[in-house]
């Protein structure tokens, strides 16, 4: 007879620690329940090992080098030599510590959770397997539930040729240790054009190809436009409205046929043209989900829902599957939502309930994108009754007295009939952080009446918002 594998009851099982999941898991720990969590890379995900925070500081880095290169307008000249060793070794030493997750897992561990360490599998209501690199298995049967957080891997697009190409991803492009001579960025969206943007003022050329007739297709086409402009004074080359129908690869140089007949040819392919669900290993068919799905639909507490909209027991989802964005800061929101709800199962309390009327993003380029809400188009699409506003950035007080690098916009779209904003653009320096105060005003519903009755102070890139609202108009 067959050794039976382990069996192990606890509490509650996450599977997938990116950053929801590890605060999830730590929380829950943290309030008594004893948890197991479940990772086969490393514990925080994508975001601080190849994403979010080593990306950063690639930009902050390619910020330093345009403001250096600025410098002549406005306090005489700079002589910069481009060095990528100071970047690389940030990211190494500082973000990811050599990409070791030690840290992070000693603080689940100090929480009170558990980490098993290797790929997790749902075998029936609130079963989990895990399968250990070296091929053994455990079996965990949850009290309280599971919590899925499996998060997304880079897409690669239906190119023929492609698979047979050494292409980058971002966790490529973030691990570089020196910059490429010629870089082709397939994709024209966030992640694409950060990293085009970082390796041409490191000396690379760049072309970023995208087969939508913009780049940033999700953000307004008044953003698009400005980050364009500022792409190609990088030197970089847009083409936009072409696809790519054919990758090779020979002697160390990659080429690209578009559908126009043109070849792009360089040392590098990085390929970001969107991200795949982590759904297909996940064995949803054992508790009646399909295993086939992009997304997983979920309920406001974060409850899976099954193909006739009935919770399935036990069971709840975060992060980027439920197709609201791969965006950490909506797996932490997410995350404390569920955290809530399976603490609170079974006593009958009620919780926050999630909503995305006013989702931010941020584009970490120069000048940033952020936004907030629904586009112009969007709240049209909506049926709503709009009212626009928009002013440059660059003719604004404080645009006026940053100069050079201060190119950008602020609009803010308007439900007319409620009198309240529901979205919002800001492009420019610091773009992220003046769309918090747009984000707020969208999200708490605040009389547009309101917002122009503030004082805002002079002078600073806030003001540009009192002068859209002023521009409000149908």
């Amino acid at each position: 007879m067959s050794e039976q594998p382990d069996v192990h009851e606890v509490d509650l099982i996450v599977v997938g620690t990116g950053p929801g999941g590890e605060a999830l898991a730590g929380g829950a720990a943290r309030a008594g329940l004893d948890v197991v969590a479940v990772e086969k890379h490393l514990v925080g995900g994508e975001c601080p090992y190849y994403g979010c925070i080593p990306s950063k500081m690639m930009l902050r880095a390619a910020d330093a080098l345009a403001e250096a290169h600025r410098a002549s307008e406005l306090a005489g000249d700079v002589v910069v030599t481009p060095s990528w060793a100071p970047v690389a070794r940030r990211i190494s030493e500082e973000a990811t510590a050599g990409w070791d997750d030690t840290a992070a897992v000693q603080r689940l561990e100090d929480a009170g959770g558990r980490l098993a360490r290797g790929a997790g599998r749902l075998d029936g209501l609130r079963r989990v397997v895990v399968t250990a690199d070296d091929g053994s298995t455990t079996t965990y049967v949850a009290r309280r539930g599971v919590v899925l957080n499996p998060g997304t891997r880079p897409a690669l697009p239906p190119v023929e040729g492609l698979a047979d190409v050494p292409v980058w991803t971002n966790r490529d492009a973030v691990r570089a240790t020196e910059v490429p001579g010629r870089l082709i960025v397939l994709g024209g969206g966030p992640i694409g054009v950060e990293l085009a943007q970082v390796f041409a003022r490191f000396g690379a050329q760049v072309t970023v190809v995208q087969h939508g007739d913009r780049i940033l297709a999700g953000d307004e086409p008044e953003a698009a436009a400005i980050l364009t402009d500022a792409l190609v004074a990088d030197g970089i080359r847009v083409l936009t409205g072409v696809e790519a129908e054919h990758a090779s690869y020979a002697d160390g140089q990659v080429t690209l046929r578009l559908d126009t007949g043109e070849e792009v040819r360089g040392d590098r392919l990085l390929v970001a043209a969107g991200r795949t669900p982590n759904l297909d290993d996940l064995g949803l068919e054992t508790v009646g989900l399909d295993p086939s799905a992009r997304v997983l639909d979920v309920d406001d507490r974060l409850r899976a829902l099954d193909a006739d909209g009935e919770e399935v027991d036990g069971l709840w989802v975060i992060g980027d599957v439920t197709g609201q964005g791969a965006f950490t800061h909506v797996s932490m929101y997410q995350s404390a939502i569920a955290l809530a709800d399976v603490l609170a199962d079974g006593t009958g309390e009620e919780g926050r309930r999630a909503r995305y009327d006013a989702l931010p993003h941020t584009t970490f380029t120069d000048p940033e994108v952020a936004a907030a809400g629904l586009t112009e188009a969007g709240a049209r699409d909506a049926g709503l009754r709009v009212r626009v506003g928009s002013t440059p950035l660059e003719q604004s007080s404080r645009g006026f007295t940053h100069g050079p690098g201060a190119t950008g916009i602020v609009k803010v779209v308007e439900d007319a009939d409620r009198g309240v904003l529901v979205g919002a653009t800001v492009v420019g320096p610091a773009g992220g952080e003046i769309q918090g105060f747009l984000t707020l005003a969208v999200h708490a519903a605040v009389p547009v009446a309101e917002l122009r009755g503030m004082i805002y102070a002079y002078p600073t890139f806030n003001r540009a918002i009192e002068s859209a609202l002023a521009d409000l108009h149908e």
